[in-house]
């Protein structure tokens, strides 16, 4: 009894202390690093997100929150390799595009696109954490950012963007948003399909990105315009009817950066989807991208804004970021109860059952490569390459800060010349830095494709005698610059190629969607190989 007084003291005690502690405000992004494209909604007191991750795997990767701040990866949506096959040859940043979560009756929903394969689909869980179910693939759904909205009567309805009505190329990046009812259990369209906007101005661009709502018994119809590049926005449409028409809000944009310019920090906002919480307050999360040095290296991240419903001589209007109408990199928080979430592990030590949520592929694996066994990480080397539109033997992890050290040991002994393993940073299969052990040496190498065009091999930049089998090797990145060591442990690491331009894998440099991953990488170049690289643990740390 005593003991059951002690414990409920300290629990009391434990909740004041986090109310006491908790912060009047909070930080943009609240997902940092390559999470494109975000969707979110809320079930209870919980809020659901879920992400685009194109040609990575797993995919669709969802976090969940109670205060829509602190957020915990809690699994992804396509998480066996037999749900969609990331088939050889598909090519960087195609892939799981734009996704939404919706929940209805019990279940939850995630429509996203297949790019490069089969087009459009459908799963559900009971669960968010999973399983979830394999795809319903949906016939007649041109284009890509599928969307899912319920009316009063229960009858669910897909947009999405594209253009139907056959008036596609009027003027340069016409695109559009188009509805159609859909049976979501079935992944079955029905009746007719309908044409709703191209966009809020007569030559408006790359319209996308469609979400629908009912927001005091007013349709409103949210996406994103501009392309997500520097003329990014977020407009809306208001319509007293679901079929329209829909017609565009006189304060569009209602979001953008695009009048700021290519310096300021924040820039590219656009995407976004709204929520409205328990308290009947809307926030928004949207996309945006944040420069150093005049570069962008982590892609697009997900951000938070506080949004007020009005209503003005258009409709339904939310103001974003009201008396600022940007986003900030420090606002006011939800006024929600605030509630931490457990750390990311920044080293891994391979002493699990499973692969720590935080690890991805290049495309899906058809076969476990890889095993966890004894607190080290076997990694067979495979004739695969990461130049290559394959799977290779690479395990990586977002990066998620302008600055960060990467660091790994390795044990590995190439019994050829074609047997190589070792730390690798990856932005595309024409983008990457490899810092690898072969059989008598330890080399540097980049390679750089400009702008996704022309041909490209590695180049080396350092290569120096080494013999032993076991390696630490390290990266410390800061803002757009790059120092590789390598060393027999911890304590004694050299530098090696001195330092080097990151901007190899920006945004400015490497083009299109996807992110920088930093992780474990191992080859045998070409050829068949019985050989495995061990790797005793694997650190990530963002400054």
């Amino acid at each position: 009894m005593k003991k059951l007084i002690v414990t409920f003291i300290l629990t009391i005690f434990a909740g004041v202390l986090m109310a006491q502690e908790a912060p009047k405000t909070f930080n943009n992004p609240i997902l940092s690093g390559f999470y494109p494209d975000p969707s979110i909604c809320r079930v209870g007191d919980t809020y659901y997100m879920v992400n685009s991750s194109f040609e990575w795997y797993p995919g669709l990767p969802i976090h969940k929150s109670k205060d829509l701040v602190n957020w915990e990866k809690i699994g992804h949506g396509l998480h066996r390799p037999d749900q969609i096959v990331y088939e050889d040859g598909l090519r960087d940043s195609n892939g799981i595009f734009a996704p939404t979560i919706r929940y209805n009756n019990g279940t939850f929903y995630i429509i996203t696109t297949m790019v490069g394969q089969k087009g459009n689909f459908i799963i559900t869980a009971k669960n968010p954490e999973g399983p979830w179910s394999d795809p319903m693939w949906i016939k007649d759904a041109p284009g890509i950012d599928p969307s899912l909205f319920w009316d009063d009567d229960g009858r669910c309805y897909y947009t999405g963007a594209g253009v139907v009505d056959g008036t596609k190329n009027e003027w340069p990046g016409k695109n559009g948003i188009w509805m159609q009812e859909i049976d979501p259990d079935k992944g079955i369209l029905l009746g007719e399909k309908k044409q709703l906007t191209y966009g809020h101005a007569s030559n408006a661009r790359w319209a996308e990105g469609p979400h629908l709502y009912k927001i005091n018994g007013e349709y409103v119809l949210l996406i994103g315009e501009g392309g997500t590049g520097e003329y990014h926005a977020v407009t809306i449409f208001n319509s007293k009817n679901l079929w329209g028409p829909y017609i565009p809000n006189h304060a569009n944009p209602v979001m953008t950066h695009r009048h700021l310019g290519k310096t300021y920090p924040i820039g590219q906002t656009g995407h976004a989807d709204l929520v409205q919480t328990q308290n009947g307050d809307w926030w928004s999360v949207m996309l945006a991208k944040r420069q150093v040095d005049g570069f962008i290296t982590l892609a697009r991240e997900t951000f938070l804004v506080k949004v007020i419903m009005t209503n003005q001589e258009s409709g339904v209007t939310p103001i974003f970021n009201p008396g600022i109408g940007l986003i900030v990199s420090s606002m006011e928080r939800p006024d929600l109860p605030w509630t931490p979430v457990p750390k990311v592990v920044k080293r891994d030590n391979f002493d699990t059952e499973t692969l720590n949520l935080e690890w991805n592929f290049l495309r899906s694996p058809k076969y476990q490569w890889y095993k966890q066994k004894d607190g080290k990480i076997e990694i067979a080397l495979r004739p695969e390459v990461l130049s290559e539109l394959v799977n290779p033997s690479f395990l990586a992890k977002r990066t998620k800060h302008h600055d960060y050290v990467a660091s790994t040991k390795l044990s590995f002994k190439a019994k050829k010349d074609n047997e190589k393993a070792g730390l690798a940073i990856y932005r595309r299969h024409g983008n990457h830095f490899q810092l690898l052990k072969t059989k008598n040496e330890i080399i540097l190498l980049k390679t750089l494709q400009k702008d996704n065009k022309g041909e490209f091999k590695p180049e080396f930049i350092a290569l120096i005698p080494y013999k032993e089998k076991e390696v630490v090797f390290k990266v410390k990145v800061k803002g757009i610059k790059a120092q590789f060591y390598y060393g027999k442990d911890e304590a004694n690491l050299k530098p090696i190629g001195g330092i080097q331009d990151y901007s190899l894998v920006s945004d400015d440099v490497a083009q299109k969607f996807n992110g920088v991953y930093v992780g474990m990488y191992a080859t045998s170049a070409g050829k068949e190989s019985k050989n495995k690289a061990v790797f005793d643990w694997f650190d990530l740390v963002g400054n």
